[in-house]
């Protein structure tokens, strides 16, 4: 990689990180907790036409979640988000295609689901239910429908509106060359 396109991919991934952290913590009311919509989550859609920017939505979610102080939710938390991205630039590499737009913006809604889930029931033990399956289930499903409605609302949106914008097409691509 050139010197240029270094510096052109360190700065696209900190202006993600610092972008995904500062919604973050500015929306802190509905960004954290068994009932979240955090609206930073939508940038988890930028790896399917940016790959690279995995790296800046997962130190943004590692910033905003030590605003919690809680290492749970630092090595979890953005765990999943590395996962989620990894997974998304993957679809993204298939194709923009419908189906892979769909299914790059459901790889966040299922790695939150089943991971920030599973730290509120047993981390937090947030535990609505006498069994904790039961508990996982509901933390797991009311993570994940947050989840989905930032991805498919605003997500999905950047990933169908993005490319059509000739500048930010040219700005895609140059970030995306090696």
């Amino acid at each position: 990689m050139h010197k240029k396109n270094t510096t052109l991919f360190l700065a696209v991934n900190a202006v993600i990180a610092a972008l995904y952290a500062a919604l973050t913590i500015s929306l802190a009311p509905i960004s954290y907790g068994p009932l979240q919509f955090r609206v930073s989550e939508a940038l988890t859609a930028l790896p399917f036409l940016m790959p690279g920017s995995v790296l800046g939505i997962t130190l943004g979610c590692v910033l905003a979640n030590l605003y919690t102080g809680s290492v749970l939710d630092i090595v979890f938390g953005s765990l999943a988000t590395l996962l989620a991205g990894v997974t998304t630039a993957w679809f993204g590499k298939k194709g923009n295609t419908v189906k892979n737009r769909l299914l790059g913006c459901f790889m966040p809604v299922i790695f939150n689901a089943v991971i920030v889930g599973a730290v509120l029931t047993w981390g937090y033990e947030i535990q609505e239910f006498a069994s904790p399956i039961k508990s996982y289930g509901f933390n797991a499903l009311t993570v994940g429908i947050g989840e989905a409605g930032v991805l498919y609302l605003i997500g999905y949106t950047l990933l169908r509106q993005l490319p059509k914008i000739k500048s930010v097409r040219e700005f895609i691509d140059r970030v995306n060359q090696k």
